[in-house]
Formats: C-alpha cells, sequence, structure tokens
C-alpha cells in the first residue's frame, strides 16, 4: 500500500481558481478517472479527475481555498503502485515555458485569496536542480541569484536567471522545499543540465516555516454590494498601452508577462536589480506613479459612481452573491461599452424557404442524431459572410494605428448558462457543412450548461452570434464582445405581410441587429455586410457559390 498526492493538472492557461466542491469523503473508493473535486475559473467549471485508484486518504484543500496548476489536492491510498500512472514531478523545462505563459498577479490587479490550508510536509529528501533545456548547446550568463540559502521555495519559484544573447530565462524551483546550497554564482556560465542548486524538498505542504494549522472557517459575513470597477486602477493610460515591451531592457519572462497584463512599456521603466534588471516592484512602482499622475491631471474627469442605496428601508431584502462568471460579464459588458463606440444596425431577412429546408431535414436529423437548428444556418451564413467582408474579421491593434486582419474565421455563439453568459467558439466554422456546424453547437452548448467548457473552446472567436429567437423579442442591441469588432443579435421570427410587386403575401422574417465597432468598421462596411447576410439567408443557394 502506498499514499500517492493529486496535484492540480494543467488549468489551460488560467493562473489560479476557486475550489467550489469536494466530491468525495475521506474513505471513499476511487476509481481511475473519478472527479475528486470541482474547480472555477472565471470562465468554466472543471472536475479534477483522479490519476489513482484506491481509496481517498484525505483533502489537502478546502471548499473556497484558491489552487494553481501543481498544488496538491488530495492524497489518495493505492493497493500497487507499479499499476498506477506515473506521477511524474513538474519537468523544468515545461516549467520555464509555463513561467513565460502564467500571468503572475500583482499587488495592483490581486482579488483576495482564500485562507490558506496548511498539511503535513513529507520529506523527499536532498533534490538536485539543473539548468534545463536552454535550447540551445552554448553556455549563458548568471545574471542573477534570486535566492539565498535556507530560503523557503515553492515549486516553480524562480532561483536564478540567465541569459543568453536573445533573452533571459527564470530557472524554477523543481520541488518545494528549503535552500541548502547554491552551486552556481553570479557570472557563471552554464550549459543545459549543469548543477544551480540542491533544495531539501518536502511534499504535500507548502515550503513555509512553521506551517499553521487548519483554521476554522469565519462565520459568513453578508456580502457587501458589488462596486463597478473604478475607471484607471488597472491599466496606463492608452498611449503608453500602445507601447509594445521593449526586447532589449533586461527582465524576465514574469516581468515581461506582468508588465503586458498591465500595460506598461519596459523601456520606460528604471530597473532596480543587478545590472538595470527590471523587477516585479519596479512595475507596480512605476504603474503607481502613473496613476497618481493621472489623477491629479484629471480631477472629476472620472464616470460619477452610482450612489449605495439601503433597499431594506422599503421592505424585505435578500443579498445574491454574484458568480465569478457573472462578475466576469459585468466587468467585461462595462469595459467594452466603455471603450467601444457603439453603432448599431437592423434588417429582416425572409427566412420562409430556410425554414422549409431546415424541417425538411428532420428526418434525416434523427437518423444521424443531430438536430439542425436555425443558429446553424446563421453561423454558415455569417462565416460567409465574414469572408466576403473581411472588415468585420478584424481587430484594432493596440497601438491604435494599425488592423489585425484575420485569416481564420472562428464564430462565437452566446449560450445562457445557470451560471451565467459564456460564449463557446466554433473553430474554422467556413470549412464545416450544416451537419458539423450542428453536432458542435450541440456540443458545445451542453459544456456550458454543464460548467464543462474547457478555456480554450472559449478563445479565439472573430465574430459572436447572439441568439434569442427561442425567448422572443423584436429586436435588441448586443454589446460587442472586443477585441471583436462585430456581433450579430437575432430575435424571434415572426409571420408577416410582405409585399411582392403584386400582392402582400405571409412570409417568415428574421429580426437582425448588427452592433459594431465604428473605430474599425464605418456605415458603408455595415451596411455591406448585412445586405450579403440578409440575401444568404433568404436563399440558401447563394451559400452553395
Amino acid at each position: 500500500m502506498a499514499v500517492e498526492i493529486v496535484t492540480v493538472p494543467d488549468l489551460g492557461g488560467a493562473e489560479s481558481v476557486d475550489v467550489i466542491e469536494l466530491s468525495l469523503t475521506p474513505g471513499d473508493s476511487v476509481a481511475l478517472e473519478d472527479s475528486l473535486l470541482v474547480l472555477e475559473s472565471d470562465k468554466a467549471t472543471m472536475d479534477v479527475p483522479s490519476p489513482y485508484e484506491g481509496s481517498l486518504v484525505k483533502y489537502l484543500v478546502a471548499e473556497g481555498a484558491v489552487v494553481k496548476v501543481g498544488d496538491p489536492i488530495a492524497e489518495v491510498e493505492v493497493a500497487d503502485v507499479a499499476d498506477q500512472p506515473v506521477h511524474k514531478p513538474a519537468d523544468p523545462a515545461a516549467a520555464v515555458v509555463a513561467d513565460e505563459q502564467a500571468v503572475e498577479a500583482s499587488e495592483l490587479v490581486a482579488e483576495p485569496q482564500a485562507e490558506s490550508i496548511a498539511v503535513s510536509a513529507e520529506t523527499l529528501g536532498e533534490q538536485l536542480v539543473v539548468v534545463p533545456d536552454i535550447g540551445s548547446d552554448d553556455a549563458v550568463d548568471v545574471i542573477e541569484i534570486s535566492v539565498a540559502v535556507g530560503d523557503q521555495v515553492e515549486e516553480g519559484d524562480t532561483l536564478l536567471v540567465l541569459e543568453s544573447d536573445k533573452a533571459t530565462m527564470d530557472v524554477p524551483s523543481s520541488h518545494a522545499g528549503k535552500v541548502v546550497k547554491i552551486i552556481a554564482a553570479e557570472g557563471d556560465k552554464l550549459r543545459t543540465g549543469a548543477e544551480v542548486a540542491i533544495l531539501e524538498a518536502v511534499a504535500g505542504a507548502a515550503a513555509m516555516d512553521g506551517a499553521e494549522s487548519v483554521k476554522s472557517p469565519e462565520p459568513a459575513k453578508s456580502p457587501e454590494p458589488v462596486k463597478p470597477p473604478q475607471p484607471n486602477t488597472n491599466r496606463l493610460a492608452a498611449s503608453e498601452n500602445a507601447q509594445p515591451a521593449a526586447s532589449g531592457v533586461y527582465a524576465g519572462p514574469a516581468v515581461r508577462l506582468l508588465a503586458r497584463e498591465l500595460g506598461v512599456d519596459l523601456a520606460q521603466v528604471s530597473g532596480t536589480g543587478p545590472r538595470g534588471r527590471v523587477q516585479k516592484d519596479d512595475i507596480n512602482n512605476h504603474v503607481k506613479a502613473k496613476l497618481q499622475a493621472s489623477d491629479q491631471g484629471s480631477v472629476g474627469a472620472g464616470i460619477p459612481q452610482v450612489p449605495s442605496v439601503d433597499f431594506s428601508q422599503f421592505g424585505e431584502i435578500e443579498t445574491v452573491a454574484m458568480s465569478k462568471i457573472h462578475k466576469l460579464t459585468a466587468a467585461n459588458m462595462q469595459r467594452n461599452w466603455l471603450n467601444v463606440p457603439h453603432v448599431t444596425q437592423f434588417d429582416e431577412a425572409d427566412i420562409t424557404e430556410l425554414e422549409a429546408f431546415r424541417k425538411s431535414l428532420k428526418d434525416e436529423g434523427e437518423k444521424r442524431g443531430v438536430r439542425v437548428t436555425p443558429v446553424s444556418f446563421l453561423i454558415k451564413a455569417l462565416a460567409a459572410s465574414l469572408q466576403a467582408n473581411p472588415e468585420f474579421n478584424r481587430s484594432l491593434a493596440g497601438d491604435g494605428e494599425n488592423y489585425i486582419q484575420k485569416h481564420y474565421c472562428h464564430i462565437g455563439m452566446a449560450v445562457d448558462t445557470p451560471r451565467g453568459l459564456v460564449v463557446p467558439v466554433i473553430k474554422n466554422a467556413n470549412e464545416k457543412g450544416i451537419w458539423e456546424i450542428s453536432a458542435e453547437i450541440a456540443s458545445l452548448a451542453a459544456s456550458a450548461r454543464e460548467g464543462k467548457l474547457k478555456p480554450a473552446e472559449m478563445q479565439g472567436g472573430c465574430f459572436t452570434l447572439s441568439s434569442l429567437g427561442a425567448i422572443g423579442g423584436n429586436g435588441f442591441t448586443p454589446i460587442v464582445n472586443s477585441p471583436e469588432v462585430g456581433i450579430l443579435g437575432v430575435s424571434k421570427s415572426q409571420i408577416k405581410p410582405v409585399w411582392d410587386g403584386a400582392e402582400f403575401v405571409p412570409r417568415m422574417m428574421l429580426p437582425l441587429a448588427l452592433s459594431y465597432d465604428h473605430r474599425v468598421i464605418n456605415g458603408g462596411d455595415a451596411g455591406r455586410f448585412m445586405t450579403y447576410l440578409v440575401k444568404l439567408l433568404s436563399d440558401l443557394r447563394y451559400l452553395a457559390l
């Protein structure tokens, strides 16, 4: 019998997530791939499956905890380790890549973190840390030692910084534990595989001096009213945000990523590290200085806040907490509405023949196990319209002086779920037929409602479709899902009398509302796009051309 530690798997780009549900009870039997717990990011929820068969010994986290990739979450007792999937420690080279891709939270943008729970540590003995694959056989310089002997480190923490002719890179710790010896020194030249440090490694606990015992949860406090985001608190002025991070500046990958997230031009930051190296504190201080200067120069220029109201004076009330998805949607909507100059154009499409054709596919759809909805034809028609009108398949570059023209066609579709609004994306919709699009719509919509969408399934959209046809209404003005530049709102179709040149005839008319970013799209572009889309929906034969 052996006890294996289960860690948080790859989160698909999310930096930290909340533990919202513990799926089992200690002592329960666990089969391979059984869900151990449920995590929630800003956009989706995901189950963490067990990589082992056996029984659950204990959880190393509690509901409400905030975890990241690699954090220990549970202990599973297995009968025969040899028969179990191999549980490998993090690859140092992979950790470097992860460090370059993950956004590290700063004091300016950090959210309140749940109280961490300390667990018993398991000593792994001394572990040798070596230089990971640096993509070359050449020696590179050690320009910074980031820790000292005796320091406690977490897995992934930077031990030292290397510099080649083209880039700098952090060497992360492969384990959590205490630094016993530092082998390398500043100024040394090292190659892949060279020894850099020795750690007294531990597993199953945060490597901290005097680990605290598990604390009892505090009594729940009444949720405070959710305040709208304050303007100008986590990004600099657009003039600086337009500047790319300077490649000639001495800064590690994590620092560069933080700079990109905060819209900071590294060339404007004074580094206080060795050889003028820019550190995180330098970026934070730079941002604070910019914000203070901005506040002094624009007193009274902010958006007036809506005053808080004590609704309990009017009657009985209840405060309901917003889900993370609801809060993220609210912030995105406000940001997009404030930053994107919206224009909305309206039209109607005659879908009489389209509906007749769609209904004729019912028997074939039952055989295929696929249900064809009007959304399938809308996505297909939108993909064709984007190809015919490439202005709508653009985004505004960060410098505000260029367009990013996309040569792929991914269509997002807004899905209403109990947790909030999510937008899964149909990739390469222009290359797919109605049957394939219909099957993908059903699969993504089901995953969205069950909270099982993967982050990759909600990324890369070029244009968004928001359909309220199944709910009702004559029209609405959708908000552009920036950095996209267009969104189509679809309302409920209805039979209307239409003049055919000789008499009024009943036709099925579909209301359409096209909102767009007027910085990128002008009225003529939008008119041509809408006219082309209406033509496709009114006569499907044009889709075959």
